[in-house]
């Protein structure tokens, strides 16, 4: 079969053309899904063992001057009950976090004009040195690169920002026109240039996709070589233009075979079992980590706050996905033979003396 040997020829070489990448999305099946999840695997294994790092997610705000059409917390969506946290509320999350073992916080949120750079700048301060082992990972969207900088300069360690599709006439059918794929670019590689470890991604089962998208996708990731890579299924919100559009049949399973396929791109990458992957269905988050992920990021939200965070219908954020399920995540790993750790887990490359 043509797509075993894709498989094997990326696990010895790490890169495929965007033609293979093609052949290899043709040729998922059971077989192949069953194949390359034991090289992905073996592949996550011999850099980062049997560990699984858990990260501290703090979803900052709601409010967000963007109208993407897949978001349920995009500016349009009138239905949608706004919040933002404090400095102070912020705080408070990361001490219950560092209570609970976790060395790193990820703040996340919608382009809110509230966080502005010195807002945000003495916040990561305040962290860093309350915590000073702890890394700062940030999800706050496009922003120019001198405010990058700015944030780099006060401690934040990580920037998540998905490039969400690698074709542009695809990421014009997802995005307002207010909304350009070259800024989204340009914002990537300013990230990269500021010194953060870098993450992008994208959704499995968008609206329009393709295979095709997908391997440019997947060829995006080999050349961009981010540090970390977010890859989920598409759900919808029924309040967004998408609303009306359905889960991609085999979402949860096709998200893990290309998890597999990302891990044996980059072995040495941080790449989470996403909380959308559990959404779809039981067993989501285990299933990902067997496929090769290695980062899951229970809620340090308060509580209050979870359910406003709606991204997309049917988010989880109780049990396992809260922080308070740390205990039953951790048993859940053990189960099937991995050590969730708390620990800061940077990238191999990433040198902290």
């Amino acid at each position: 079969m043509q797509a075993v040997a894709l498989i094997e020829k990326l696990a010895s070489e790490h890169s495929l053309s965007y033609g293979e990448y093609l052949e290899l999305i043709h040729g998922y099946c059971e077989e192949t899904d069953g194949i390359i999840r034991v090289y992905a695997d073996k592949a996550r294994r011999a850099v980062f063992g049997n560990k699984v790092y858990l990260r501290g997610l703090i979803e900052i705000s709601n409010i967000c001057k963007n109208d993407c059409y897949y978001c349920g917390i995009r500016k349009s969506n009138s239905l949608c009950e706004r919040y933002r946290l404090d400095k102070e509320q912020i705080l408070s999350c990361c001490k219950m976090g560092y209570s609970l073992g976790l060395r790193t916080f990820v703040l996340q949120g919608g382009e809110d004009g509230y966080f502005t750079d010195d807002r945000l700048c003495s916040i990561i301060s305040d962290i860093k040195s309350l915590y000073p082992d702890a890394a700062v990972t940030l999800s706050l969207g496009e922003r120019s690169r001198e405010s990058y900088r700015a944030l780099r300069s006060a401690g934040a360690d990580r920037y998540l920002l998905r490039h969400e599709t690698a074709d542009k006439d695809h990421y014009g059918m997802l995005h307002p026109k207010s909304m350009s794929f070259d800024d989204r670019m340009k914002c990537l590689n300013n990230l990269r240039d500021e010194g953060f470890q870098v993450g992008c991604g994208f959704m499995v089962g968008s609206p329009f996709q393709t295979e095709e998208h997908i391997a440019k996708d997947l060829k995006f990731i080999e050349e961009f070589k981010p540090e970390m890579c977010g890859i989920g299924p598409f759900i919808p919100h029924s309040e967004t233009p998408f609303g009306s559009f359905c889960i991609m049949p085999h979402a949860s399973a096709l998200t893990c075979y290309l998890l597999s396929v990302v891990r044996l791109i980059h072995p040495d990458i941080l790449l989470p079992s996403t909380t959308a992957l559990n959404s779809v269905g039981s067993g989501g988050r285990e299933n990902g980590i067997l496929h090769g992920a290695n980062v899951i990021m229970p809620n340090l939200s308060p509580a209050s706050v979870r359910e406003k965070y709606m991204l997309y219908n049917g988010k989880s954020f109780t049990g396992c996905e809260a922080a308070e399920g740390i205990a039953e995540l951790m048993a859940s790993m053990a189960e099937i033979g991995f050590e969730a750790t708390g620990q800061r887990g940077d990238h191999p490359s990433v040198n902290l003396n």
